[in-house]
C-alpha cells in the first residue's frame, strides 16, 4: 500500500514538473534578432510578427547584446494587449524607407513590400508617398521639421550698448520727452507761484531751468537734490515724478536682469528664413529622408531656397545616419534639419545642443503595415488606447528625461565686457565734459577778471590750480 502511494506521489508530480516546463518561455538575442514574449499561456496558440526597426537613439539601441528603447518598450505594451509574440530584426540597408533610383522602395518600407517583415515599428514618419504602397497607423509619436544648432555657433553677440536693451528705442524716446516735460513744468509752475520766491524785491528765484533739468535728473536717479520745493504746486509734480522714477527703475532693473540671465539663450537664428539668409553655417538633413523631400516638394519659396541649397551640396551638407548629424552639428558650423522630436532629444542629452523655436511640417511617427493587413486596425486602437491611459506620456518622459536645466541653474558666468562697456563709455564721456567744461569755465573767468585788474590770462587761470605764476 506505501509503495502503491509512493509511485502515485512520483507520478503526479513528475506531470506537474513537466506542465510547469511546457509553459515557460525564453528570450532569445542574437546580433540583429531578438525573439521575445512576456505573455502568460501557451505560446502555440500565439500569432507570430516580424518587426522591423531601425538603431536610432532613443527609439531602438543596442545595450548588452540585447534591444531597448521607446520603439521596444511600445512593442512590448501592443504584444501584451493584443496577445502576440515577435521577433525583432535590424533594417538590413539602415534606411526608413525611399523609392529608389530604379523604382524601388529601400529600407523598412521595402521590407514589408517585400513580405521580409510584417510590421515596422520605428520613427517612420507618415507620409502620403508611403502611404500609397503601405498602410499605417494612428501615430504615436507627434513631431514637426526643426533646426538643430550649436549654442556657441549661433550665440547673439551684446552690443557694446547692451545697457540700453531693455528698453526699446520708442520707450526710450518717450521718457526723454517725459523728462524734459516735466523739467518744463517745473520750471514754468515755480516762475508762477509766488512761493517759490524768497523775497520779491530781489527777485530771485532758485527754480531756474538749469536747476529744474537738475533736479529731474537728480530725481530719476533716486538722489537728492536741491532745490527743495516750497510752493504746493510744485511739490505735486515733483511727488508725481517720484512715483513715475521709481516705477520706472523697477521695470529696468527686472528686464535687464532677465536680459543679462538669458543672454547667451538668445538665437539670431529663429526661423528658416533666417537660416537661409545667414552665411556662417551649412545646413543639411538626412539623405533620403522624408524631411528632404518635403522641402522637395514644397511651393514655399523659403523651402525651395533651402531645397536648392542641399540639392547642389547633396555629397557635403548630406547625411547617412542621424548620429552623424548631431556629431556635425557639435563639432563644426552645421545646422541639421530634422524631426524636431529627435531634435529635443539631442538638446536634452547635450547641453550646448539647442533647437530653434520654428517648427514646420506637422507630422507623426506611426507604424507601418502591410496594405489591407489586418493588424493596422488593431493596432492604431491600441496606440489610441495607450495614448488615453497615458502610458505614450511616460514613455515619453522616460527616454526624454534631460538634466541640462538643472546644469543650467546650477551654473554661473560672469558678465562679459561687452554688457556693460557703454555704460564705461558713457561714463568717459560724462567725465571728460565735466573737465572740457571746467576748463571752459575757468577760461572764462579768468579773461573776465584779468580785464578788470589788468593781469594777464595765465596769471588767474593758475591760481585756482595752486601753480605759481609767470
Amino acid at each position: 500500500m506505501d509503495k502503491g502511494l509512493h509511485f502515485m506521489f512520483c507520478v503526479v508530480t513528475t506531470v506537474l514538473l513537466l506542465r510547469e516546463s511546457s509553459q515557460t518561455g525564453a528570450v532569445r538575442n542574437d546580433d540583429a534578432m531578438i525573439k521575445a514574449n512576456d505573455l502568460r499561456g501557451p505560446e502555440e496558440n500565439l500569432p507570430a510578427l516580424t518587426v522591423t526597426t531601425i538603431l536610432e537613439d532613443p527609439y531602438v539601441m543596442v545595450r548588452s547584446a540585447e534591444l531597448e528603447g521607446y520603439c521596444i518598450d511600445l512593442l512590448k505594451a501592443l504584444a501584451s494587449m493584443l496577445h502576440f509574440s515577435y521577433k525583432v530584426k535590424v533594417v538590413g540597408d539602415g534606411k526608413y524607407g525611399a523609392i529608389s533610383s530604379n523604382g524601388n522602395w529601400t529600407g523598412m518600407i521595402g521590407e514589408i513590400l517585400r513580405q521580409e517583415a510584417d510590421i515596422a515599428v520605428a520613427p517612420l514618419t507618415v507620409t502620403s508617398a508611403r502611404e500609397e504602397v503601405i498602410s499605417f497607423t494612428t501615430p504615436f509619436l507627434q513631431t514637426g521639421i526643426g533646426i538643430l544648432l550649436r549654442k556657441d555657433t549661433v550665440s547673439q553677440e551684446m552690443s557694446f550698448f547692451h545697457f540700453l536693451a531693455p528698453f526699446s528705442k520708442e520707450t526710450w524716446t518717450g521718457l526723454l520727452f517725459a523728462y524734459v516735460l516735466t523739467c518744463v513744468c517745473l520750471f514754468l509752475v515755480a516762475r508762477l507761484s509766488p512761493c517759490e520766491w524768497n523775497e520779491p524785491k530781489n527777485e530771485e528765484n532758485h527754480f531756474t531751468f538749469l536747476n529744474s533739468l537738475w533736479f529731474g535728473a537728480g530725481a530719476l536717479t533716486l538722489q537728492g537734490v536741491t532745490p527743495r520745493p516750497k510752493a504746493f504746486s510744485v511739490r505735486v509734480i515733483a511727488a508725481i515724478w517720484w512715483l513715475f522714477t521709481i516705477a520706472l527703475l523697477a521695470a529696468y532693473i527686472a528686464n535687464f536682469t532677465a536680459l543679462l540671465s538669458s543672454g547667451s539663450e538668445q538665437l539670431p537664428i529663429q526661423t528658416f528664413e533666417d537660416l537661409v539668409k545667414q552665411r556662417k553655417l551649412e545646413f543639411g538633413t538626412l539623405d533620403g529622408s522624408s524631411t528632404f523631400y518635403f522641402f522637395k516638394n514644397s511651393k514655399n519659396p523659403i523651402h525651395q531656397m533651402i531645397y536648392e541649397y542641399m540639392d547642389k551640396r547633396r555629397d557635403h551638407v548630406l547625411v547617412k545616419t542621424y548620429q552623424e548629424a548631431v556629431q556635425r552639428v557639435m563639432e563644426s558650423n552645421y545646422a541639421f534639419i530634422g524631426e524636431s522630436i529627435s531634435q529635443d532629444l539631442a538638446a536634452a542629452r547635450h547641453c550646448n545642443l539647442i533647437r530653434a523655436p520654428e517648427v514646420i511640417g506637422a507630422r507623426g511617427f506611426g507604424i507601418a503595415t502591410a496594405q489591407a493587413s489586418p493588424w493596422t486596425k488593431k493596432l492604431s486602437v491600441a496606440v489610441l488606447k495607450l495614448r488615453e491611459s497615458g502610458d505614450l506620456d511616460y514613455l515619453r518622459n522616460k527616454w526624454w528625461e534631460s538634466s541640462c536645466l538643472h546644469k543650467s541653474r546650477d551654473r554661473w558666468s560672469p558678465l562679459q565686457p561687452q554688457a556693460l562697456g557703454g555704460l564705461f563709455l558713457t561714463l568717459a564721456i560724462g567725465l571728460a565734459l565735466g573737465v572740457i567744461a571746467a576748463m571752459v569755465e575757468l577760461s572764462n573767468k579768468s579773461r573776465h577778471a584779468a580785464g578788470h585788474v589788468k593781469v594777464g590770462d595765465c596769471h588767474h587761470l593758475c591760481l585756482p590750480l595752486g601753480l605759481p605764476s609767470v
